[in-house]
């Protein structure tokens, strides 16, 4: 069923409203003791392939949209489903503990696996201790530090994805966010580990790549992945934000796109409506492919893993001139 709260979505309305329909139909039959079964039956079928129809025809924009309503399973909401145990650590050991980027040790299938994802919040109130999933320098720091015990201790690395990008105010740059998002780039290049990074929904510009180094690179089926949001660029290229339709499309934003282009190895099936329309079915399909990716990666040496790692990222971009 569709979240009250996706009602801003327009695309979704037809959906809403069949649905408000069949409940309205139930209430009446169960009220004056009906028996209207089979006609609830035809609705459910006709609610579910329209779905399958409305979520196979998304525009980049709408999945955009889609991956930032409120309802969107965050890191915090998977790990509980993917890991059989687990604890949250926390601080950058430098006076900063940054609650839009978490962290932690757990164990997925009897490996003790280090995780790092953004996290956004819920709620106005939520989102504001969170920052709305967009991490300071701190948070990466911590994030650096988390992988640094993991690659001593030969822990495997999953990190989940889910920014608008890193928080550009002020005072994230007194305290170098550049610097910070460079040196993770840098080092994850040469840990010895499996990195296996999940793009959970939106992952942006250098705030995902923060943590968006490794060996293979998964991602939702809704969410998206982007140089810049489709509105930054809108501005920037034709100082008009309104024209984030154009900008989504030529940005190629979504993971059929970046598959064809080598930039994700895997795209992760979703449940119809979304991950939040089922996120114990999601948790469950992200969480088979992250044991076989892993086990794959656990047969590669150290130096083998850094090989490819590294030539993956070179041939980003490749293209050819007739």
């Amino acid at each position: 069923m569709v979240n009250r709260k996706s009602l801003s979505l327009d695309f979704l309305k037809p959906v809403v409203e069949l649905e408000y329909q069949i409940q309205q139909l139930s209430k009446i039959a169960l009220d004056n003791n009906l028996s209207v079964k089979q006609d609830i039956t035809n609705f459910e079928n006709q609610l579910f392939n329209l779905k399958k129809e409305i979520f196979q025809s998304l525009t980049p924009l709408q999945r955009l949209n889609l991956v930032r309503q409120a309802d969107r399973p965050t890191t915090l909401d998977y790990i509980p489903y993917i890991l059989d145990e687990w604890i949250e650590l926390h601080g950058d050991r430098g006076g900063k503990d940054d609650s839009a980027l978490v962290g932690g040790i757990g164990r997925l299938n009897g490996d003790t696996v280090i995780f790092i994802g953004h996290q956004r919040g819920k709620d106005t109130k939520d989102n504001v201790i969170r920052n709305f999933g967009m991490a300071s320098p701190g948070g990466y720091r911590k994030a650096l530090r988390l992988m640094q015990h993991a690659n001593r201790f030969n822990f495997p690395i999953l990190t989940f994805i889910d920014t608008p990008g890193a928080w550009a105010g002020i005072e994230a740059e007194r305290l170098g966010q550049g610097e910070a998002i460079a040196v993770n780039l840098r080092e994850m290049f040469s840990f010895n580990v499996p990195i296996i990074c999940t793009i959970l929904g939106e992952g942006g510009s250098g705030g995902a790549l923060g943590i968006g180094i490794g060996d293979k690179i998964l991602m939702l089926e809704y969410a998206v992945y982007t140089v810049a949001t489709p509105e930054a660029c809108a501005a920037i290229l034709w100082k008009d934000s309104n024209l984030s339709l154009e900008a989504a499309e030529a940005l190629k934003i979504t993971s059929s796109d970046l598959k064809v282009l080598g930039v994700i190895d895997e795209i992760i099936k979703e449940p119809i409506g979304g991950s939040q329309a089922d996120p114990k079915y999601a948790a469950e399909i992200l969480k088979k492919q992250l044991m076989i990716e892993l086990r794959l990666l656990k047969n590669l040496t150290g130096s083998k893993r850094k090989e490819l790692r590294y030539q993956k990222f070179r041939k980003m971009g490749t293209f050819y001139e007739g």
